[in-house]
C-alpha cells in the first residue's frame, strides 16, 4: 500500500499531511506516507483542487482536511 498527500506545500497541504501521518500511526500500519509539492502529478490524475490524499495512486480525498478519525476511515475503506 502507498499512501500520499500532494499539494502546493501551502498550510492546508500540509496539515494534510500531517494528519495523514497521525492517522497512519494510529492503525499501525507501519507504511510511509508522501508528500510531494508537484502539482503537474494533480493535475496528471484529473484534479484541479489540492491538497489530494491517494492510496495506491487512486485519489481517495480531494480539496479539503477533515479531522484525523476521518481520515482513518478513508484509509481503511482504501485498504487491499
Amino acid at each position: 500500500m502507498k499512501i500520499q498527500v500532494l499539494g502546493s506545500g501551502c498550510a492546508t497541504c500540509k496539515k494534510l499531511f500531517e494528519l495523514t501521518k497521525k492517522a497512519e500511526e494510529e492503525l499501525g500500519l507501519g507504511v510511509e506516507v508522501e508528500y510531494f509539492t508537484d502539482v503537474q502529478k494533480i493535475i496528471d490524475m484529473g484534479l484541479m483542487s489540492s491538497p489530494v490524499l491517494a492510496i495506491d495512486g487512486k485519489p481517495v480525498l480531494v480539496g479539503r482536511v477533515p479531522e484525523v478519525e476521518k481520515i482513518k476511515e478513508i484509509i481503511a475503506e482504501n485498504i487491499k
